[in-house]
């Protein structure tokens, strides 16, 4: 197989999605991989290495879309790229379809096969090429939310930590899952008092074992979300429904409650954002205000350390290309649900649940195309 690898063009996107580590082991396995000069250099890997590896190094991204059977991505094609997509050829990236009409009726006008990072799902439930990033980007929200308290920033002045004599920031959490605890983590760590909902209580009670005392669990509901956000000095959202939007579960009237030069950290705005008032950014102009409110919308959130990034990432998802590569799509779809669940578009048909309700699309379950068991 023809496996290409073009350089990420969205804005401030720094990620690869291949190391040159995985196109040795691709190349041993009897594959070519076509790489765009300088996709690495944002992460810190060289040309020199790509091609020590075995890559074969392109100057056009048009070629490597035109050539590949595979396109292994970290974001998603923008507009630019949708005229390069090609029927049957199979993109493997993050895509948040549910947050983009614009996007989802371009891959379904292309024929590709659209396989997503974020619904690739293992029978317990977890998301196994999603966590890496969300690890990352839960870790970052509370840094990104002290930064943002500093006056200069437009914050209230008020140290995350606090110190002896003064009391700490009060950080809301809504979401218990990867984000949600990494954000808590990192949060209690830096002495602020930290709240976080979800409305699983099982997960709740195993949060309350080990987090530190200054971590309070709260079931998730309107009133307890309503007075936890209006508390908060930081607020993070981190609530994911795989491959489905966000629903919105912070209210612009609960925004307008929120005190002035208090933060939103909305690391769901990939699929939408659970806050009312949240717009996605970028990461060369992350905030604007709402209500008084700074508001942080950064959709790539890992790609402001695209080393860490791209090292995590690719450690996941290395298997699944090369299982990919080694089978072919039909027959690595077949024997491993973890890659069908990924699969979002087809030739032109909507197989995620998920992003047929986010526009009222058709939805083909992906087992009425092939013979699955």
């Amino acid at each position: 197989m023809i496996i290409g690898v073009p350089k990420e063009i969205k804005r401030m996107e720094n990620r690869v999605a291949l190391l040159p580590a995985g196109v040795s082991i691709l190349k041993a396995h009897g594959h070519t991989v076509l790489v765009e000069k300088g996709a690495g250099v944002g992460s810190g890997f060289s040309d020199e290495l790509y091609k020590e590896a075995g890559a074969e190094l392109v100057d056009d991204p048009r070629e490597i879309y035109a050539k590949a059977d595979m396109i292994v991505k970290v974001k998603e094609p923008i507009d630019y790229e949708y005229e390069l997509l090609r029927k049957d050829q199979i993109v493997f990236t993050y895509f948040h379809f549910a947050a983009s009409r614009e996007l989802t009726e371009a891959v379904i006008k292309s024929g590709c096969v659209a396989i997503a990072y974020e619904t690739v799902q293992k029978d317990d439930g977890s998301l196994p090429l999603l966590e890496p990033m969300s690890e990352i980007a839960g870790r970052m929200a509370p840094q990104e939310g002290a930064k943002y308290l500093e006056k200069a920033m437009g914050g209230r002045g008020v140290l995350l930590g606090g110190v002896p004599g003064v009391e700490p920031a009060d950080v809301t959490i809504i979401g218990a899952g990867v984000v949600g605890t990494n954000a808590a983590k990192i949060a209690a760590g830096l002495g602020a008092r930290v709240t976080i909902l979800d409305v699983n209580l099982q997960r709740l009670r195993y949060l309350d074992d080990i987090m530190p005392k200054n971590v309070i669990t709260m079931a998730s509901n309107e009133y307890n979300i309503m007075k936890a956000v209006r508390r908060a000095d930081v607020l993070i959202g981190a609530v994911l429904i795989p491959g489905a939007k966000a629903p919105k579960l912070v209210t612009k009237e609960m925004v307008a409650q929120m005190k002035e030069g208090s933060v939103i950290i909305d690391v769901s705005v990939d699929q939408g954002g659970c806050v009312e008032t949240i717009r996605p950014t970028t990461h060369d102009n992350p905030i604007y205000f709402e209500y008084g409110v700074v508001h942080y919308g950064v959709a790539n959130m890992p790609g402001a350390v695209p080393k860490t990034s791209t090292i995590a990432l690719t450690n996941a998802t290395l298997p699944y290309i090369i299982e990919l590569a080694d089978k072919g799509f039909e027959t690595a779809i077949k024997t491993n649900k973890e890659l069908r669940r990924g699969v979002n578009i087809i030739n032109g048909k909507v197989t995620h649940i998920g992003v047929a309700e986010a526009f009222g699309l058709e939805y083909t379950p992906i087992e009425d195309l092939f013979k699955l068991d």
